[in-house]
C-alpha cells in the first residue's frame, strides 16, 4: 500500500531530512516510526500525504506516484487518508459534533448523513456523550480523540498520526492508542510516529530513523 524506493528529501539550505530510505508497508499493517526529534519521521508521514515531495527516489501510495501527482489529484489521494497531528486544529467556535462533521460537509454529504456518521465516529472513540460540548471544554486527551474521530469519519484506508499523544498523561495516551489500534483491527493501515517507549515495546512493527536514515526494524 505504501512504498519508498531510495527516497531522499533535502530542504532549502541543504538541510537533509531523509536519505536513501527504502521500505514497504502492506495493507492493514500497524507501523510505528521511532527516532529522536529531527530524525525524519514527520517528513516521511508528510510524503505519504503528498504534503512534501521527494527530492529523489520514489514514493508510491495506493499505486500513486507522489512525485508525479498533480495538484488536482491531491484531494482524491487524501480522501483515503486520515491525518492526525499534535496540534488538533479543532474549530473552537463549533461543537465537537460540528468539528467531526466538517470533512463530510466539505465532501458534499447531506447534513443528515454527515451527522449520523459523525456520531458513529465519536462513539468509536468513546466521546459521543460530549458531542454537543465545545472543544475547549475537553481535556487534551479528549481533544485528541475528537481529532481521531474527525480523521476516520470518511472511512480512510490509511491513518497517519504524528506524535498523537505528545504532552498527554499516561491514561489519556492509552485511550488514544487504543482507539488507533481498534481501527487497525478492522483493516485500516496505521502509520504512527511516537516517542512512547511503552507503545514501541508492544510487539508491533517498529521502523527506526536517525538523522534521516533508516536504522533498524523490529516486528
Amino acid at each position: 500500500m505504501i512504498e519508498f524506493q531510495n527516497v531522499s528529501k533535502t530542504y532549502a539550505g541543504d538541510a537533509l531530512a531523509l536519505r536513501g530510505v527504502t521500505l514497504t508497508i502492506a495493507k492493514g499493517e500497524l507501523v510505528y516510526l521511532a527516532g529522536p526529534s529531527g530524525a525524519g519521521k514527520s517528513t516521511l508521514l508528510k510524503m505519504i500525504a503528498a504534503m512534501e515531495r521527494p527530492s529523489s527516489g520514489k514514493v508510491t501510495v495506493n499505486g500513486t506516484d507522489i512525485g508525479k501527482l498533480k495538484a488536482a489529484g491531491i484531494p482524491f489521494l487524501r480522501r483515503n487518508l486520515g491525518l492526525i497531528f499534535q496540534q488538533q486544529r479543532l474549530l473552537t467556535d463549533r461543537s465537537v459534533l460540528d468539528n467531526v462533521m466538517m470533512p463530510m460537509l466539505v465532501a458534499g454529504l447531506s447534513r443528515a448523513e454527515a451527522e449520523e456518521r459523525a456520531r458513529a465516529a465519536l462513539e468509536k472513540v468513546g466521546l459521543l456523550a460530549r458531542a454537543n460540548a465545545q472543544p475547549l471544554a475537553l481535556s487534551g486527551g479528549e481533544q485528541q480523540r475528537v481529532s481521531i474521530a474527525r480523521a476516520i469519519v470518511n472511512r480512510p484506508q490509511i491513518i497517519l498520526a504524528d506524535e498523537p499523544t505528545a504532552n498527554l498523561d499516561r491514561a489519556s495516551a492509552n485511550k488514544v492508542f487504543d482507539a488507533l489500534r481498534a481501527f487497525n483491527n478492522v483493516g485500516v493501515t496505521c502509520v504512527i510516529s511516537t516517542h512512547d517507549d511503552l507503545v514501541l515495546e508492544s510487539g508491533a512493527r517498529v521502523i527506526r530513523l536517525a538523522q534521516g536514515e533508516l536504522q533498524a526494524e523490529a516486528a
